[in-house]
């Protein structure tokens, strides 16, 4: 039982992380027009998204 709950848990991290990069480079894209900044802001992946949305004027 505790092995299948670390796999479950790995799982969920990395779809998350994926996830978390493919939002950042579209929102930075979407923001700055620019693939070199989509790239570094999915490097960071969910520190970006949330600095997006900490920091947004609207």
């Amino acid at each position: 039982m505790s092995d299948r709950r670390v796999i479950v848990q790995r799982e969920f991290v990395k779809t998350g992380l994926s996830f978390g990069s493919a939002l950042a480079i579209v929102i930075s894209y979407t923001a700055h027009k620019s693939i070199l900044w989509a790239i570094i802001h999915g490097f960071f992946s969910w520190l970006y998204v949330i600095y997006f949305v900490l920091t947004r004027n609207g």
